[in-house]
């Protein structure tokens, strides 16, 4: 329904106006100078909660000091608004027409009266303005020339982290030897700041001894420090204020000889809009996976303030051994917090992340084959050698080559359909890997020759062969359901009722195993013939055979006994694991989004699903009333309203503040990792984290300005950092040790 303004002679609705509309103030005396300043006689007998419930008023009445946009999509005004802007003549023009919103005649008291309550607002504001200034004044700390030129020289050395931080710029540089040092970044910067002017800076370090140091390692742990705390605080302000987070790990990282893992957070902030954000890395340690969720849990709960009784989900992007590890990790969570539900990560295709999670070593070389594929790629001039090999090898078809040369474009390696394409290109790329291990042009460095000589072993392996040939056929069943999980809403509330046919046909195929091996085994020995690799079983395999007398066995038999059929039970085990009866309820109420109600015919029962989250609503009781309003609004809309596609266009609706417990459970839908972030500026959080990690040499890695880097959208105020940096260091004290960051830095001035 439209809203229409009450102002007088105001003709706007809300649907023919891009303006904001008001409710009149519940409290009554804002409400009664409402009704006096629109000079609506017929209002005047109403009650502050009948004219907030049915009128409004439009943007153009305001002063525009008081009318706030908080968002792109939602605008508010300021508590202390009235409006003090109305046309009352311009009826006069035509008498004859006729007026719903009869204009009142000011007496002389009226007017009076406006009068005195402009004047005393007024000198109020007035009053107010002179106390706030005096406020000021006697607040403001009191520095002496001494401390500010102090701040004043803190303030640079954070800019500087700052900016090293923003453009990916390790903190040192390659030592030639101890004999002849080379000025590292940071003592560069330092550097030019100072011959460029920067007064602080040039009179801390005027009169310092040349050769001596100019910042400790310990003050430079300091420094870095403050700033890592400062901006890891701001976000997570935001996410406590949300309240409902998901928690999201990424792969394992090496910093200075020691495992972390990314740790990012997933939340809707006040605007409604859904974040995923990188906040720390946690030390990885291999042993026990209590210890590691006891570490996790600390973390979040005791150093950041969070509860996890309000995560509602968790996902973890591991590879190799780790996988094995994240999955323990994620059942230990589950077990104390059951809401916290355990689901593939968005940012990783569903076929990839069911393979990564296979504790097989054959599937493992694969994926580590795939891995080091993506990274050799990244080599100027190896894609065209790829483009080459592809040529060479369809020469007779050129048609299906260039098919291949399309879908080997960048990125490949990501895709949900990655095994088929893998399938198709292996004696391409085996030909490519020869071509690049041969070096005929000497266009490709040592480093590249020998990775392609590595990953060539591994592809002439028949075993390995065999793996790719099982994942591609196996994974076909998983493929459309998984890129439907990370499509648009529709799609992902079709691929949770698609569910129940995808382990059918898992099912299917183990009860007809020996059938579907067969061929599958006969693709792969017409493969290996193709790539000129003989059809083997495992040498490793023969020799443990022989030591125990057990005789032969036939290379058909143990590749069904050691790949197909462990494969395909591990692949049903993960699809139901990673998407139990809880977690396809959460994702069958995503038709709490119109569009997806429409698609339904409005015929949807998202009370019998939501009993899990009642904890999580305002008023839970009259869930069952509110969506049934929820689902009359949209049924009945008028022609020219659009339905909402997405849980986010459904959040920034205006109206949705209307129906609390629906916005209340979208936004906690809206965390779960298995969804897409939608209308995100720029890259994500996790792929800075990797463009970082892939800028930036390994051993100059520093975990600290990663985190800079990472969030160097996230807003900070130096003055902020100074103030908390003389806090806990003060300058006389200013050798006490920090926690390490990863790196033994030491700025040094050189000649």
């Amino acid at each position: 329904m439209p809203n229409f303004c009450a102002a007088p002679n105001c003709t706007r609705k809300s649907t023919q106006s891009d303006l904001a509309f008001f409710r009149f103030p519940r409290d009554p005396e804002r409400c009664r100078i409402w009704v006096e300043n629109c000079r609506r006689a017929d209002l005047e007998a109403k009650t502050a909660d009948q004219l907030n419930k049915h009128y409004r008023l439009c943007a153009k009445h305001f002063d525009p000091a008081m009318v706030c946009k908080t968002s792109p999509y939602r605008t508010v005004l300021k508590d202390t608004a009235i409006p003090t802007i109305f046309d009352f003549k311009s009826h006069l023009k035509n008498p004859r027409a006729r007026h719903r919103k009869a204009i009142k005649e000011l007496t002389d008291e009226d007017i009076q009266r406006m009068k005195e309550r402009s004047l005393a607002s007024s000198a109020e504001k007035a009053a107010k303005k002179d106390e706030d200034s005096s406020n000021a004044a006697d607040n403001e700390p009191q520095f002496s020339a001494e401390e500010k030129e102090y701040r004043d020289y803190l303030r640079s050395l954070f800019e500087i982290l700052f900016m090293l931080a923003k453009q990916a710029i390790p903190l040192t540089t390659d030592r030639v030897s101890e004999e002849e040092l080379k000025a590292d970044n940071f003592q560069a910067v330092l550097d030019y700041c100072m011959n460029a002017g920067d007064e602080a800076l040039r009179k801390r370090f005027q009169a310092t001894a040349v050769n001596s140091e100019y910042l400790t390692a310990t003050q430079l742990n300091q420094l870095l420090d403050v700033c890592e705390n400062t901006v890891r605080e701001e976000m997570l302000m935001e996410v406590r204020e949300s309240r409902f987070y998901s928690l999201v790990t990424g792969d394992v990282v090496e910093f200075a000889d020691s495992k972390h893992l990314p740790v990012f957070l997933r939340f809707v902030n006040q605007q409604n809009v859904l974040r995923e954000e990188f906040v720390d890395f946690l030390q990885f340690v291999d042993g026990d996976e209590s210890a590691l969720v006891e570490r996790l849990e600390a973390q979040l709960v005791e150093r950041w303030g969070l509860s996890m009784e309000d995560c509602r989900g968790q996902a973890h992007k591991a590879t190799g051994t780790s996988s094995t590890k994240m999955k323990a990790v994620a059942v230990l969570i589950m077990e104390k917090y059951p809401l916290a539900l355990h689901m593939p990560c968005c940012h990783t295709a569903l076929n990839i992340h069911l393979a990564n999670n296979l504790p097989y070593p054959n599937v493992q070389i694969v994926m580590e084959n795939l891995r080091r594929i993506a990274s050799l790629f990244r080599v100027p001039r190896a894609q065209d050698e790829l483009e080459k090999a592809i040529s060479t090898h369809f020469q007779k078809n050129p048609e299906k080559g260039n098919a291949l040369k399309q879908m080997c474009s960048p990125g490949w390696t990501e895709q949900h359909s990655v095994f088929d394409v893998l399938l198709d290109t292996l004696p391409s790329l085996l030909l490519c890997m020869d071509g690049i291990r041969d070096n005929a042009d000497g266009q490709f460095p040592s480093r590249v020759t020998v990775d392609a000589y590595s990953i060539a072993e591994s592809l002439a392996d028949f075993e390995v062969v065999v793996t790719i040939v099982i994942l591609k056929n196996v994974l076909t069943f998983t493929r459309a359901f998984g890129r439907n999980l990370q499509g648009e809403t529709l799609d992902v509330f079709s691929a949770a009722n698609s569910l129940t046919a995808v382990l059918y046909s898992l099912n299917e195929v183990n009860d007809n195993i020996d059938v579907y091996h067969e061929f599958w085994y006969g693709e792969a020995v017409s493969l290996a013939a193709v790539m000129d690799v003989p059809v083997s079983v495992p040498r490793l395999f023969l020799r443990k055979q022989r030591a125990a007398d057990l005789g032969e066995i036939q290379a058909e038999t143990y590749f069904k006994e050691y790949v197909t059929v462990p494969v395909i039970r591990g692949i049903m085990q993960e699809v139901e694991e990673m998407f139990s009866d809880s977690n396809v309820k959460a994702l069958k109420c995503l038709s709490l989004v119109p569009a997806v109600m429409g698609h339904m015919k409005f015929n949807t029962t998202e009370e019998n699903y939501a009993e899990d989250y009642r904890g999580d609503l305002p008023n839970p009781d009259t869930l069952p009333a509110e969506l049934h309003c929820w689902r009359i609004k949209w049924k009945h809309r008028g022609k020219e309203v659009r339905l909402p596609t997405t849980i986010h266009e459904t959040l920034q609706l205006a109206d949705v503040k209307f129906f609390p417990n629906v916005e209340a459970f979208l936004k906690v839908l809206s965390t779960m990792p298995a969804l897409k972030v939608e209308n995100s500026a720029g890259a994500g959080a996790s792929e800075r984290l990797q463009a970082y990690l892939g800028s930036v040499p390994a051993k100059h890695l520093n975990k600290s300005l990663a985190m800079l880097h990472i969030n160097s959208h996230v807003k900070h105020d130096l003055d902020v950092m100074v103030d908390k940096y003389c806090r806990l260091y003060p300058e006389d004290d200013s050798e006490a040790e920090p926690e390490d960051v990863g790196e033994d830095v030491i700025v040094t001035k050189v000649i």
